[in-house]
C-alpha cells in the first residue's frame, strides 16, 4: 500500500503494518489509521504517520526511556476497547512536541498512546492525574 507522508515522502508499507485507532486521536477523530515509521539514524524517537493525510505525522517516543517514575492505570474502556488481557499485550509511546533548540522539546505524559500487540488496535488514552504534564521537558534531568 502506497502513503504519502509528512517526513519520508511516498512510500509503500504493508497493510499488516498499520495500526486500528477505533476512536482517531483527539482533535483527530477522523484519523483511524497510522503507520509506525523510523527516523533515520534516531532509535529513540519515530513517526507516528496517517496513512490517509501526509501533513498528520507526530513524533513519538517511549516515556518511559525520558522519566524515570512514570506509571499510570489504564482505564477499563481502554482495556475493553483494545481487549487488553494482560500487560506484556501493550506498548507505551507518547507524543512529544519538538522545538527549537531541542532543549525546549517536551513530551506529552497526560496522554500516552496504548498500542495492543495482537490485535493492532490503539488509543490515545487521558489521563485524570495531575502528577504528569502535557508539556513533561525531554532534555537530560527532565525527570
Amino acid at each position: 500500500m502506497q502513503i504519502q507522508t509528512k517526513f519520508h515522502g511516498n512510500i509503500e508499507i504493508n497493510k499488516t503494518e498499520i495500526w486500528h485507532f477505533p476512536k482517531g486521536l483527539p482533535g483527530f477523530d477522523e484519523e483511524t489509521e497510522f503507520a509506525l515509521l523510523p527516523i533515520e539514524n534516531n532509535t529513540a524517537f519515530q513517526v507516528l504517520q496517517s496513512t490517509k493525510n501526509a501533513n498528520t505525522a507526530f513524533i513519538i517516543a517511549n516515556p518511559y526511556t525520558i522519566i524515570d517514575n512514570y506509571s499510570f492505570k489504564i482505564d477499563e474502556p481502554t482495556i475493553d476497547l483494545l481487549k487488553i488481557t494482560k500487560p506484556e499485550d501493550i506498548m507505551v509511546l507518547a507524543i512529544l512536541s519538538m522545538k527549537q533548540p531541542f532543549e525546549q522539546s517536551t513530551i506529552n505524559l497526560q496522554a500516552p498512546l496504548i498500542f495492543q500487540l495482537y490485535n493492532k488496535t490503539a488509543k490515545q488514552m487521558i489521563l485524570n492525574d495531575n502528577h504528569f504534564d502535557v508539556r513533561h521537558p525531554i532534555r537530560k534531568g527532565g525527570n
